[in-house]
């Protein structure tokens, strides 16, 4: 019966689609390398458009001149608040398109598939039962970024550590590995390339070593793996000075999480991956030395894993400082000069600019509007101008926290400036996009007591707590100088990333609100609130011949010191917008 009505609405998907097959087309290598081609403008085949994870799509349908008319076509509901409705976890994925279809899931990582080629209804097609324990009693952490597309399987990641691999056809389980040891999980949305599928352990910060996984796309099988933190005797292992702290074995909780999804670059067959904090976060003295090779950007051969360059941003971090968010990969002008460029909004409140050939320094800009925590960049280097490599415990201007109960006000606030928001690139404008936050964090270390707490809470070590009412920004650089030439305050911290159109940037908020701005002056030319909070990042798809936008919505949080925010809803919802 279930097989019966799943046929039938296909059939009519296919009398929509005019005639068209039933399914669609299998998502080969090729049209990944070819996702931001005219021949798939009309999709979204991976969570960052193209490799290069710039989030920009060239449909231009909806645009400046007639965005004032956009409204809501469509909207439906999915899980994700279970057990009980209890609305635990957040929303934080980005929907795929492939052909009239639509791809989402909710905060355990359960995929969907809607069926939206009338451009008038999301039909529910089929839900993957992918037997995850929905215990929020279980420390998993309960959200999720997005799924993958490979072949005719749709790939998600779970918190429990298992890759799940489902039919896009029927829904049903292809095959299911468990990749993660016990207290690792994958919470980002895979990245696929060629006959792999790229996965990556996002429980730094629970006392794990981050990773970065290649699995066979057709059975799961592991190919390599690659660890942020490297084992004793590896290149980098000599800055963990583990038995400078009594604690010869610090680097096997070492953190360096990596719960954002690569880049790719398929010229050189290298993808690029942020890293997060070391562990514990706010307690250097634990784990003294500058920890490679967390809060980087990596570069690895996507055949082998083996790492091709670094670039750490936050020595020795004790600021929670991650820098797992996007990769931008750009080909611009610097300085009269063509470059190949990793652009990066560090979380630390920094834009880069590295050369993503050799990971070496180009330039930098403040995009925050209060930065405290360091005095600036060395010009040759691009580490902070207090980095001293013969320390073990680094001091940034801000001043240090420690054990002996010294505490430090840091700006941006600990969760950003960028954190893990999608950003995104205009290639024609040469223009990068990103929302953040602004605000500042009192940090401090703390004691527990052996026993009284979880190994994730001991691994935190620390107390951080916001520093004031935070609001937020849009913002817009120009990715050849790495000067900020547009930015647009927000009420409410921004934690949905963007997506970019020739004359349109697109961004939710905390509040339920969702909106355009122009593309370079960052006006607001539209917005709707739809009363469920924004963390996810939208897209840009045809279906019908026309062309939509769709984001999901549906998020608990923190505050931020908004009374409004509280107790806001928790309905996970995908919402179509249309003209």
């Amino acid at each position: 019966m279930r097989m019966a009505k799943l046929l039938a609405g296909v059939c009519v998907a296919a009398l929509a689609l005019g005639g068209a097959t039933a399914w669609a087309d299998d998502v080969t290598p090729d049209r990944l390398l070819n996702a931001g081609t005219d021949a798939e403008a009309g999709n979204w085949l991976m969570v960052g458009k193209t490799y290069n994870s710039n989030r920009f799509s060239t449909l231009n349908e909806i645009n400046a001149s007639n965005v004032a008319g956009l409204h809501v076509v469509t909207a439906a509901p999915i899980g994700g608040t279970e057990p009980g409705g209890l609305g635990v976890g957040t929303v934080e994925t980005t929907p795929l398109a492939d052909n009239g279809f639509l791809y989402v899931s909710d905060p355990w990582g359960t995929p969907y598939k809607f069926d939206v080629s009338d451009g008038k209804s999301a039909k529910l097609v089929w839900t993957c039962d992918t037997s995850i324990d929905k215990d929020p009693t279980t420390g998993l952490l309960i959200t999720h970024r997005g799924l993958a597309l490979a072949g005719k399987n749709v790939i998600t990641g779970l918190a429990n550590g298992h890759v799940v691999a489902c039919d896009s056809e029927t829904g049903d389980v292809v095959w299911d590995k468990q990749v993660g040891a016990e207290g690792e999980g994958f919470i980002a949305a895979p990245l696929v390339v060629g006959d792999k599928v790229l996965v990556s352990n996002a429980y730094g910060d629970w006392a794990t070593r981050g990773y970065v996984a290649a699995l066979k796309a057709d059975t799961g099988d592991e190919l390599w793996r690659w660890y942020s933190v490297p084992e004793p005797g590896q290149p980098g292992s000599e800055t963990w000075k583990c038995a400078d702290s009594g604690n010869a074995d610090c680097w096997k909780t070492g953190g360096g999480g990596m719960w954002v999804t690569g880049s790719y670059d398929p010229d050189t067959n290298t993808t690029y991956w942020g890293t997060g904090n070391p562990v514990p976060m706010f307690d250097p003295e634990y784990r003294p030395g500058d920890n490679l090779y967390t809060d980087s950007s990596v570069a690895l051969d996507t055949d082998t894993g083996k790492l091709k360059w670094y670039f750490q941003y936050t020595p020795g971090d004790y600021h929670d400082y991650d820098e797992v968010g996007p990769q931008l990969l750009i080909d611009t002008k610097v300085n009269g000069e063509d470059r190949k460029v990793l652009a990066h909004f560090g979380r630390n409140g920094i834009f880069y600019d590295l050369d993503r050939t050799n990971g070496s320094y180009i330039q930098s800009g403040q995009y925050v509007g209060k930065l405290t925590w360091t005095k600036g960049l060395d010009p040759k280097t691009g580490k902070p101008v207090e980095y001293d490599p013969t320390k073990t415990l680094q001091t940034y201007a801000e001043g240090k926290i420690d054990r002996a109960g010294d505490k430090a006000t840091t700006c941006p606030n600990l969760q950003g400036g960028s954190n893990f928001f999608p950003t995104g690139y205009n290639p024609t404008l040469g223009i990068a996009y990103a929302v953040g936050i602004e605000g500042c964090s009192d940090l401090a270390t703390k004691t527990i007591a052996p026993g009284d707490v979880t190994v994730g809470q001991l691994f935190q070590a620390g107390t951080s707590t916001n520093n004031g009412v935070q609001t937020g920004t849009v913002t817009a650089i120009d990715a050849a100088t790495g000067k900020s030439i547009a930015q647009q305050p927000t009420p409410f911290p921004m934690y949905s990333g963007v997506m970019a159109t020739p004359d349109l940037v697109w961004a939710g908020s905390e509040d339920g609100t969702f909106a355009a701005y122009d593309a370079k002056t960052l006006e607001v030319k539209w917005s709707m609130n739809v009363g469920t909070a924004f963390q996810g990042s939208p897209i840009a798809f045809n279906a019908g011949g026309k062309e939509y936008i769709a984001i999901v919505g549906g998020a608990v949080g923190a505050s931020f010191g908004h009374p409004e925010l509280e107790g806001k809803g928790t309905a996970n919802v995908v919402w179509v917008f249309g003209l």
